[in-house]
């Protein structure tokens, strides 16, 4: 059981070699998806008192799936949030993934990590809906922070930002002000494009 988990443990340690698309705040290199785990898990303990839903959320199971979720990029790599063809097959590449990491644990773990894999995927509990609102806001933040360097590289449009995370207006209205307060400050500064 020692041995299985500990082969788990090394296994996830190659999530910090996978390179996303987003910079680190400071502009210096992209972030890895290590580093995107650890910081989605601080956003979530820090905002969650602005979450409207917080008092029928348990947060420690949305940071479960925060730590989980991009798991599978080990395998199945990133596939960037505006990429089109990327999305094709991408559940299916992220399910084979699963099945080969998280078979890696003992029995009971291996359930209750993909258990948590696929609730976070399906999106349908409250938990899961704040786990995917802080996933979608980060790479915003990194955006901002960045003076809109990602989003320039690939010639990112204001409506497709809005588009990919329209859903959060009614999960959480006060998350989703600041979105599209980033949103026009991206089109002011012209980091996206407008129609």
């Amino acid at each position: 059981m020692l041995e299985e988990m500990m082969k788990f443990i090394k296994e996830v340690d190659k999530l910090k070699t996978i390179e996303r698309r987003t910079y680190v705040s400071d502009g210096s290199r992209r972030e890895n998806s290590g580093e995107h785990s650890w910081h989605v898990c601080v956003m979530a303990m820090t905002l969650f008192e602005v979450f409207e839903r917080k008092n029928e959320t348990d947060l420690f199971t949305s940071i479960q799936m925060l730590l989980l979720h991009d798991i599978v990029e080990i395998d199945a790599g990133d596939t960037y949030a505006f990429d089109v063809n990327g999305y094709e097959d991408k559940h299916e590449r992220e399910v084979r993934a699963a099945e080969r990491i998280f078979g890696l644990l003992p029995e009971g773990a291996r359930t209750k990590y993909r258990s948590l894999w696929e609730e976070f995927e399906e999106g349908k509990t409250n938990e899961a809906l704040y786990a995917s609102i802080i996933d979608h806001i980060q790479p915003l933040l990194l955006n901002i922070s960045t003076e809109g360097k990602s989003w320039m590289e690939h010639n990112i449009y204001a409506h497709q930002v809005l588009n990919r995370n329209e859903w959060i207006k009614a999960a959480s209205p006060t998350i989703y002000s600041q979105i599209n307060e980033w949103v026009g400050m991206g089109i002011e500064k012209g980091w996206l494009l407008k129609e």
